[in-house]
This record gives C-alpha cells, structure tokens and sequence, in this order.
C-alpha cells in the first residue's frame, strides 16, 4: 500500500498518535499544525486524504476545508473534532467533507473510515462513462457535470451519490439503501450527511426544470428525469 495521508492537528500527542497508527496500518502519514502549514505542504507533496482536526491556530479546519474544495476539488478530506454541535457537523459536511469522527475515538474505527472513503473515491473504470440527464452530461469517474451555460466539478461524494440516482432513475430509492451503498452505515449524522448532499445536487441541477430529487417522506427520494 503507497496510500499518503497527511494529518492537520495541533495537539502533538495525538497527532504523534494518528502518525504511528497510520504507519502501523501501512499508510504514509506525514502530520502538520494548522491549515496554513497544510495548504504549504500540498504545494510539496502529493496525498490522497487528509485528517483535519477543526479547532487549530493560524487557521482552523473549517476555514482549510472551504480553500480546499477551491483548489483541490478531488482531494478527500474528513474532519476529527470535540465540537459535538449538530450545527459545527453539518456545517463540515456542507464544506465538502466525506466523512467525521467525533473525539475521543477508537482508533481502529479512524482507519476503517479512512479506508471506506478511499474505497468509494478509487478511480475505476467508469472514467470513461458518460450519462445523459435531461440537457446535462455527467462524467462520473472525472467528477465533472456540464450543462450548456457551465462545467460544475464534483467532490467523490458528490459524484458517488449523483451516480447512484442515475442507476435508479424514476424509481424510488429508500434512505438506507442510499446509506448503506455509499456511507457504509446507516446512522442519524449520515442521514443529515446524506440530506446536505441531496440539497447540493438539487442545486447543481435547478437550470432543467424537468429533473427533480423528490422527496419521499417516510422513504427516501426518487430521482425524475426525462431522458426520453
């Protein structure tokens, strides 16, 4: 495994922790203090996830999070953090997140996460599929949705949850089987992680007016299309 994660925390022992855990599981791990010494370190090397705790100095994770989405939209990222508001979580999630863990944590399930987010974000050999929705073209493997007015690249997320509803067009789509497929448990914090991410591609998608993620209430959704 050559897997790269670089781990944004203040607190040396845990970040000393996460390191030799990581290594222990045979990652690569390199830690830094803050998002500023993060965002330098990306200018250096190459990762394929980071750790980010929220509460840092200089600059928090929120605040890296949102400059991260802008420059590196394919990069995965979750945070680890001691703020339990329902409103600081939902608020990472709505920057781009893939996932959370609420601190203290095992650190047996911080691997297991890191390696479930890596799983769903591989590149595989829907790179080269293109999906027609209504007047949009969706490259799944390249994260890339295009109407006629603007090119929007995806997160994994993202473009994970959009691919779903495309293999169920028109049907309807239970809550759980969405959580289970894509976040790998059904839970009350992945259901508002899932909601956040049906609000985005609602958004991404409002320009044709004959597509629609509706909401089921009691089931889940059911993506309308009409790509006849």
């Amino acid at each position: 495994m050559n897997i790269k994660v670089l781990i944004v925390e203040d607190d040396i022992d845990l970040g000393n922790l996460l390191k030799q855990y990581l290594e222990i599981n045979k990652f690569q791990a390199h830690r830094v203090y803050n998002g500023i010494e993060a965002r330098e370190e990306l200018k250096r090397e190459t990762y394929d996830i980071l750790i980010i705790d929220v509460m840092m100095p200089k600059e928090d994770g929120f605040t890296l999070a949102e400059k991260l989405v802008q420059t590196y939209p394919q990069l995965p990222f979750l945070f680890v953090t001691a703020r339990k508001l329902k409103e600081d979580i939902l608020h990472g999630l709505k920057l781009g997140a893939d996932d959370y863990i609420l601190k203290p944590f095992d650190a047996d399930e911080l691997i297991q996460r890191v390696r479930n987010i890596l799983k769903r974000t591989k590149i595989n050999p829907v790179a080269q599929e293109i999906i027609r929705i209504g007047s949009y073209k969706f490259e799944p493997g390249n994260l890339i949705l295009t109407s006629s007015e603007d090119q929007k690249i995806l997160t994994e997320k993202e473009a994970d949850l959009l691919h779903y509803l495309c293999l169920h067009q028109n049907q309807i789509i239970k809550r759980n089987d969405i959580l289970n497929h894509l976040w790998k448990e059904s839970d009350f914090f992945n259901g508002r992680s899932m909601d956040v991410f049906i609000s985005r591609l609602r958004k991404y998608l409002a320009k044709d007016k004959a597509i629609y993620i509706e909401s089921i209430r009691g089931i889940g959704f059911r993506f309308i299309t009409d790509n006849r």
